[in-house]
Protein backbone atom coordinates (compact mmCIF):
# COMPACT_ATOMS: atom_id res chain seq x y z
CA UNK A 1 0.00 0.00 0.00
CA UNK A 2 1.29 3.42 -0.96
CA UNK A 3 1.54 6.13 1.70
CA UNK A 4 1.88 9.84 1.05
CA UNK A 5 4.73 11.83 2.58
CA UNK A 6 2.24 14.66 3.00
CA UNK A 7 -0.44 12.71 4.82
CA UNK A 8 -2.16 14.84 7.46
CA UNK A 9 -0.90 14.41 10.98
CA UNK A 10 -3.48 12.87 13.31
CA UNK A 11 -4.96 15.28 15.86
CA UNK A 12 -3.01 15.48 19.10
CA UNK A 13 -4.54 14.09 22.25
CA UNK A 14 -5.71 16.55 24.87
CA UNK A 15 -2.95 17.56 27.30
CA UNK A 16 -2.92 15.64 30.55
CA UNK A 17 -3.87 17.36 33.80
CA UNK A 18 -0.64 18.42 35.58
CA UNK A 19 0.58 15.94 38.17
CA UNK A 20 0.93 16.88 41.84
CA UNK A 21 4.69 17.27 41.35
CA UNK A 22 4.23 19.48 38.28
CA UNK A 23 1.71 21.63 40.14
CA UNK A 24 4.07 22.00 43.11
CA UNK A 25 6.91 23.05 40.77
CA UNK A 26 4.61 25.52 39.04
CA UNK A 27 3.61 26.93 42.43
CA UNK A 28 7.24 27.42 43.44
CA UNK A 29 8.04 29.11 40.12
CA UNK A 30 5.02 31.41 40.42
CA UNK A 31 5.96 32.45 43.95
CA UNK A 32 9.52 33.34 42.90
CA UNK A 33 8.28 35.24 39.83
CA UNK A 34 5.65 37.26 41.72
CA UNK A 35 8.07 38.00 44.60
CA UNK A 36 10.78 39.15 42.17
CA UNK A 37 8.40 41.40 40.22
CA UNK A 38 7.05 42.91 43.45
CA UNK A 39 10.53 43.51 44.77
CA UNK A 40 11.61 45.15 41.52
CA UNK A 41 8.61 47.48 41.68
CA UNK A 42 9.46 48.36 45.28
CA UNK A 43 12.99 49.26 44.19
CA UNK A 44 11.64 51.45 41.39
CA UNK A 45 9.17 53.12 43.75
CA UNK A 46 12.03 53.99 46.11
CA UNK A 47 14.10 55.49 43.29
CA UNK A 48 12.04 56.63 40.29
CA UNK A 49 8.82 56.91 42.29
CA UNK A 50 10.39 59.18 44.88
CA UNK A 51 11.06 61.85 42.26
CA UNK A 52 8.67 61.17 39.37
CA UNK A 53 5.75 59.45 41.08
CA UNK A 54 4.35 55.94 41.29
CA UNK A 55 2.81 56.13 37.81
CA UNK A 56 6.20 56.75 36.24
CA UNK A 57 7.67 53.89 38.27
CA UNK A 58 4.92 51.56 37.03
CA UNK A 59 5.46 52.68 33.43
CA UNK A 60 9.18 51.96 33.72
CA UNK A 61 8.47 48.59 35.31
CA UNK A 62 6.13 47.50 32.53
CA UNK A 63 8.57 48.74 29.91
CA UNK A 64 10.98 45.91 30.63
CA UNK A 65 10.63 42.72 28.60
CA UNK A 66 12.04 40.99 31.68
CA UNK A 67 8.99 41.99 33.71
CA UNK A 68 6.50 41.07 30.98
CA UNK A 69 8.08 37.64 30.49
CA UNK A 70 8.04 37.03 34.25
CA UNK A 71 4.37 38.04 34.34
CA UNK A 72 3.82 35.45 31.62
CA UNK A 73 5.61 32.85 33.73
CA UNK A 74 3.42 33.67 36.74
CA UNK A 75 0.25 33.44 34.62
CA UNK A 76 1.16 30.03 33.16
CA UNK A 77 2.33 28.62 36.48
CA UNK A 78 -0.71 29.81 38.42
CA UNK A 79 -2.94 28.21 35.80
CA UNK A 80 -1.00 24.95 36.04
CA UNK A 81 -1.11 25.12 39.83
CA UNK A 82 -4.91 25.13 39.55
CA UNK A 83 -4.78 22.04 37.34
CA UNK A 84 -5.69 23.89 34.15
CA UNK A 85 -4.72 22.55 30.72
CA UNK A 86 -6.21 25.36 28.61
CA UNK A 87 -5.76 29.11 28.42
CA UNK A 88 -2.29 30.18 29.48
CA UNK A 89 -1.55 26.59 30.52
CA UNK A 90 -2.21 25.27 27.00
CA UNK A 91 0.82 23.93 25.10
CA UNK A 92 1.39 26.88 22.73
CA UNK A 93 1.17 29.71 25.34
CA UNK A 94 3.31 27.68 27.76
CA UNK A 95 5.97 27.15 25.08
CA UNK A 96 5.79 30.79 23.99
CA UNK A 97 6.51 31.90 27.56
CA UNK A 98 9.41 29.43 27.61
CA UNK A 99 10.84 31.26 24.58
CA UNK A 100 10.34 34.69 26.18
CA UNK A 101 11.84 33.83 29.55
CA UNK A 102 14.77 32.03 27.91
CA UNK A 103 15.52 35.15 25.83
CA UNK A 104 15.26 37.21 29.02
CA UNK A 105 17.96 35.13 30.68
CA UNK A 106 20.19 34.86 27.61
CA UNK A 107 20.15 38.57 26.73
CA UNK A 108 20.88 39.48 30.33
CA UNK A 109 23.79 37.05 30.67
CA UNK A 110 25.32 37.77 27.25
CA UNK A 111 24.65 41.51 26.87
CA UNK A 112 23.45 43.30 29.99
CA UNK A 113 25.08 41.60 32.98
CA UNK A 114 28.30 43.60 32.83
CA UNK A 115 26.60 46.98 32.38
CA UNK A 116 25.56 47.39 36.03
CA UNK A 117 26.18 45.83 39.42
CA UNK A 118 22.97 45.78 41.48
CA UNK A 119 23.23 45.81 45.25
CA UNK A 120 20.94 44.96 48.16
CA UNK A 121 17.27 44.45 47.30
CA UNK A 122 17.98 45.28 43.68
CA UNK A 123 20.39 42.31 43.53
CA UNK A 124 17.73 39.96 44.89
CA UNK A 125 15.14 41.16 42.36
CA UNK A 126 17.68 41.03 39.55
CA UNK A 127 18.75 37.49 40.41
CA UNK A 128 15.19 36.24 40.68
CA UNK A 129 14.02 37.80 37.42
CA UNK A 130 17.02 36.93 35.26
CA UNK A 131 18.38 33.70 36.70
CA UNK A 132 16.11 31.82 39.09
CA UNK A 133 12.78 32.19 37.29
CA UNK A 134 14.14 31.31 33.82
CA UNK A 135 15.83 28.17 35.17
CA UNK A 136 12.78 27.08 37.19
CA UNK A 137 10.35 27.65 34.35
CA UNK A 138 12.45 26.01 31.64
CA UNK A 139 13.04 22.95 33.82
CA UNK A 140 9.31 22.73 34.44
CA UNK A 141 8.57 23.10 30.72
CA UNK A 142 11.09 20.42 29.78
CA UNK A 143 9.34 18.10 32.22
CA UNK A 144 6.41 18.04 29.82
CA UNK A 145 3.94 17.12 28.61
CA UNK A 146 5.14 17.35 24.99
CA UNK A 147 4.00 16.59 21.47
CA UNK A 148 1.17 19.16 21.24
CA UNK A 149 2.92 21.95 19.32
CA UNK A 150 2.57 22.68 15.60
CA UNK A 151 4.86 24.77 13.39
CA UNK A 152 2.00 27.03 12.31
CA UNK A 153 1.78 28.36 15.88
CA UNK A 154 5.20 30.02 15.65
CA UNK A 155 3.80 33.14 13.96
CA UNK A 156 1.71 33.98 17.00
CA UNK A 157 4.66 33.39 19.30
CA UNK A 158 6.83 35.85 17.38
CA UNK A 159 4.13 38.52 17.23
CA UNK A 160 4.57 39.49 20.89
CA UNK A 161 8.28 40.46 20.63
CA UNK A 162 7.45 42.59 17.57
CA UNK A 163 4.71 44.39 19.50
CA UNK A 164 7.05 44.79 22.45
CA UNK A 165 9.56 46.67 20.29
CA UNK A 166 6.97 49.36 19.58
CA UNK A 167 5.95 49.45 23.25
CA UNK A 168 9.56 49.80 24.44
CA UNK A 169 10.15 52.73 22.11
CA UNK A 170 6.98 54.42 23.36
CA UNK A 171 8.02 53.89 26.98
CA UNK A 172 11.41 55.42 26.20
CA UNK A 173 9.79 58.45 24.62
CA UNK A 174 7.25 58.93 27.42
CA UNK A 175 9.61 58.32 30.33
CA UNK A 176 12.83 59.72 28.89
CA UNK A 177 14.66 56.46 29.52
CA UNK A 178 14.62 53.47 27.19
CA UNK A 179 14.23 50.06 28.85
CA UNK A 180 17.43 48.69 27.31
CA UNK A 181 20.56 50.41 25.99
CA UNK A 182 20.40 48.54 22.66
CA UNK A 183 16.94 50.10 22.07
CA UNK A 184 17.99 53.67 22.93
CA UNK A 185 16.68 55.58 19.92
CA UNK A 186 18.31 58.83 21.01
CA UNK A 187 21.79 57.38 21.45
CA UNK A 188 21.80 54.88 18.58
CA UNK A 189 19.43 56.36 16.03
CA UNK A 190 16.81 54.48 14.03
CA UNK A 191 19.37 52.45 12.06
CA UNK A 192 21.23 51.29 15.15
CA UNK A 193 18.02 50.30 16.94
CA UNK A 194 16.73 48.50 13.83
CA UNK A 195 19.98 46.54 13.56
CA UNK A 196 19.88 45.51 17.21
CA UNK A 197 16.19 44.62 16.97
CA UNK A 198 16.92 42.42 13.94
CA UNK A 199 19.63 40.54 15.83
CA UNK A 200 17.37 39.93 18.82
CA UNK A 201 14.54 39.01 16.47
CA UNK A 202 16.70 36.32 14.86
CA UNK A 203 17.48 35.01 18.33
CA UNK A 204 13.73 34.73 19.00
CA UNK A 205 13.18 32.83 15.75
CA UNK A 206 16.08 30.44 16.37
CA UNK A 207 15.16 29.73 19.98
CA UNK A 208 11.47 29.28 19.21
CA UNK A 209 12.29 26.84 16.42
CA UNK A 210 14.63 24.95 18.76
CA UNK A 211 12.03 24.63 21.53
CA UNK A 212 9.35 23.58 19.05
CA UNK A 213 11.71 20.91 17.70
CA UNK A 214 12.53 19.72 21.22
CA UNK A 215 8.83 19.45 22.01
CA UNK A 216 8.14 17.38 18.89
CA UNK A 217 11.09 15.06 19.51
CA UNK A 218 10.17 14.54 23.16
CA UNK A 219 6.53 14.01 22.23
CA UNK A 220 7.46 11.41 19.61
CA UNK A 221 9.75 9.65 22.09
CA UNK A 222 7.05 9.48 24.78
CA UNK A 223 4.57 8.09 22.22
CA UNK A 224 7.07 5.41 21.21
CA UNK A 225 7.64 4.43 24.84
CA UNK A 226 3.90 3.95 25.35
Amino acid sequence: MQTSAHAPRPPAAAPAVPSARARAWAGLTAVVAVASITLQYAVLLASVGATAGSGQALLRLLGYFTILSNIGVAAVCLARLRGRTGGMAAPAPSAAVAVYIAITGLVYVLVLRTLWHPQGLHWWADTGLHYVVPVLYLLGWLGGPHGQLRWRQLGGVLLFPALYLGWALLVGRWSGQYPYPFLDLVALGAVGVARNAAVVGLAFVALAALLWRIDMRMGARSSTVR
